[in-house]
C-alpha cells in the first residue's frame, strides 16, 4: 500500500476526511502517508474544535519571530516558550476560514484566558493575519454575529479573498466588518445568510451586487415571530433577483417577499422550511419551475406542494416531503402530482395514509426509475393495512427499486413482514431500515423476534443490511442507506 503512487493515495486517503480517528492513525504509517493527511486534515482545522487548545498552540508556532518579539514586549510572556518551528506549514493548507471559531480558540487559549479583553483582541489580530495574508487563499468563508473586526484593512485580504466561493455570515454583523469587503468578494459562487431579526447590514446588498456569478443561495430566518425587517428582506432578494439566471439552488425560511422564486428561470434545486402554520406560502401555487431536479419541503402546506410539482417540468428526480397535514384529498393529490408529473424520479420521500396505498401502487407503476423510496407511514391514530402496503411493494415495484426506508409510530405484525420478505425473494437484496416514533402515544416497539426474524433474511440473501432504529437515535440521511464508513447496522441495540 506504501507504494501507491501519490495522487492515488491522496483519492483514498481523501474519503476518510470526515473520519478523524482513522485519519490519525494513517498519519503513523510513514512520511508519505503523513504528508497526504496533513493537507486534508488541515484544509478545515475547525472541523475538530474539541482540540481547540492543542490547535491554537500549533497556530501560534507560526508567527515570526519579529511578531513574537513584539508581543513579548506587550506582556505576552507565554511566547517566550513557543520557540521552535513546526514541521508543516500548517496553516497554508487550511482552506476553510471560520472566523468565529477563531474567536473562541484564542479567547479559550490556556495562556491568554485571563488577559484583559484588549489584549485578547491584540492576540487575535495577529493569529487572524496568519490566515489572511498574501501567502494564503481561503475559499470558504465563516463569520458570526461577534466578530468585529474589519478584514480588509487586513494586510493582503486582496490576495487572500480573491478566489472565495463561499461565504456565510449573520446580516446584523457590525458595517466595520463588511465595508470595502464587496470590492474584494467578486468571486463567491455561494452565499449563506442568516437573516437576524433587526440591524441588519444593507452592505449585504452592496456585497450582492458586486458578485460576478451567483449560483448557490441558503436564506436563514433565526426567528419564526412576525418581526419588521420586511425592508431589508426585500432589499436583499431584489438584489438576488439580478443573479436570476445563474442561480440554481435556492433554500429558504421564510416566504420570500418579493417575487425571488418566479425570477428563478434556471433553479434545479429549491428547499424551503416553513416553522409557523401563520406563514402564508401562496407563491409556491403559481411558481413554474421548468428545469427544477431536486425539491425538499419542510412543514409547507400540502396543497402548495401539490401545486408547486404540477407546475414542474418532468425533470424531478428527487423529492422528499416532510411535516405539513395530510388529509385524505392532499395526500391524494400529492401523490398524483408525483406520478403525473415526475417520471423520471429516483428518489422519493413521502407519508402514506391507508386510504391511498392504492395510489401509491400507480405511482410505482409509471415512476420505473425509482432508486430510493423513503416512506411514512400515518398510522398513529389510525388503522394501516401493512399487508396491502407490503403487496404493492413486492408486486409493483420498479426492478431497479429496492432500498426502502418506514417510519412509522405503531409497528407491522410479525407477519405481515414475513409475507413482504417471502415474496421479494428472487429479486435484488434489499437494503431497508426502520424508524419507529417511539415516544409518541401507544406503540408497539419492535421486539427481539423480528429481528431474528429479519437475520434469517439476511443469511438467505434476501435482505443485504438492515436498521432500525427510534426517530430520536436515527442519523442517516433522508436517501442514505449505508453509513461514510461502508457499514450500516443489522438492528438497534435495545435492553430486552
Amino acid at each position: 500500500m506504501s507504494q501507491l503512487n501519490g495522487d492515488v493515495l491522496y483519492l483514498i486517503l481523501k474519503e476518510l476526511q470526515n473520519d478523524k480517528k482513522s485519519l490519525f492513525s494513517c498519519l503513523r504509517v510513514n512520511k508519505t502517508w503523513c504528508e497526504i493527511i496533513v493537507p486534508i486534515l488541515w484544509k478545515n482545522p475547525w472541523k475538530f474544535l474539541e482540540e481547540r487548545k492543542s490547535l491554537c498552540k500549533v497556530v501560534t508556532l507560526h508567527l515570526s519571530d519579529e511578531t513574537k518579539k513584539n508581543l513579548k514586549s506587550q506582556g505576552f510572556d507565554f511566547l517566550t516558550n513557543f520557540y521552535h518551528k513546526p514541521l508543516f506549514n500548517y496553516i497554508s493548507f487550511c482552506k476553510i476560514l471560520n472566523l468565529y471559531d477563531l474567536h473562541v480558540m484564542v479567547n479559550t487559549f490556556d495562556h491568554i484566558v485571563t488577559f484583559p479583553n484588549i489584549k485578547k483582541e491584540i492576540f487575535e489580530k495577529e493569529v487572524t493575519s496568519l490566515f489572511i495574508n498574501e501567502n494564503t487563499r481561503v475559499m470558504h468563508l465563516y463569520i458570526k454575529n461577534r466578530y468585529n473586526n474589519r478584514l480588509n484593512t487586513i494586510p493582503g485580504a486582496k490576495y487572500s479573498f480573491s478566489e472565495l466561493e463561499f461565504f456565510s455570515s449573520n446580516t446584523n454583523i457590525s458595517d466595520n466588518v463588511i465595508i470595502g469587503l464587496p470590492e474584494i468578494f467578486k468571486s463567491i459562487k455561494r452565499l449563506e445568510l442568516v437573516i437576524e431579526m433587526k440591524n441588519n447590514s444593507y452592505e449585504f446588498v452592496k456585497l450582492i451586487d458586486n458578485i460576478d456569478k451567483l449560483y448557490h443561495i441558503r436564506l436563514y430566518s433565526k426567528h419564526y415571530a412576525e418581526y419588521d425587517n420586511d425592508s431589508f428582506r426585500k432589499a436583499l432578494e431584489n438584489s438576488l433577483i439580478k443573479h436570476a439566471n445563474t442561480i440554481q439552488y435556492f433554500k429558504t425560511t421564510r416566504p420570500p417577499v418579493t417575487n425571488i422564486l418566479s425570477s428563478f428561470v434556471n433553479l434545479k434545486i429549491l428547499k424551503v422550511k416553513g416553522f409557523s402554520n401563520d406563514l402564508s406560502w401562496d407563491c409556491l401555487e403559481t411558481l413554474s419551475l421548468s428545469f427544477l431536479q431536486v425539491l425538499k419541503t419542510d412543514c409547507i402546506p400540502i396543497e402548495k406542494v401539490s401545486a408547486l410539482i404540477e407546475n414542474t417540468g418532468g425533470k424531478l428526480i428527487e423529492v422528499s416531503i416532510n411535516g405539513g397535514y395530510h388529509d385524505e384529498n392532499n395526500n391524494k393529490r400529492l401523490i398524483q402530482s408525483i406520478y403525473n408529473k415526475c417520471k423520471k424520479i429516483q428518489y422519493l420521500k413521502i407519508l402514506i395514509r391507508n386510504e391511498n396505498i392504492s395510489e401509491l401502487e400507480k405511482l410505482l407503476i409509471d415512476c420505473q426509475y425509482l432508486d430510493g423510496l423513503n416512506i411514512n407511514v400515518y398510522n398513529d391514530e389510525t388503522i394501516f393495512d401493512w399487508n396491502y402496503f407490503f403487496k404493492v411493494l413486492y408486486e409493483s415495484s420498479p426492478t431497479n427499486l429496492f432500498k426502502f426506508k418506514f417510519s412509522f409510530v405503531n409497528t407491522f405484525e410479525l407477519e405481515s413482514l414475513r409475507l413482504f420478505l417471502n415474496n421479494w425473494n428472487g429479486r435484488h437484496p434489499l437494503l431497508f431500515q426502520t424508524i419507529q416514533y417511539s415516544s409518541w402515544g401507544i406503540n408497539n416497539v419492535l421486539k427481539r423476534s423480528y429481528f431474528d426474524v429479519i437475520n434469517l433474511y439476511i443469511t438467505q440473501g434476501i435482505v443485504s443490511l438492515y436498521t432500525h432504529a427510534p426517530v430520536e437515535k436515527y442519523d442517516f440521511k433522508d436517501f442514505d442507506w449505508i453509513k461514510a464508513d461502508k457499514k450500516a447496522l443489522k438492528s438497534w441495540e435495545y435492553n430486552f
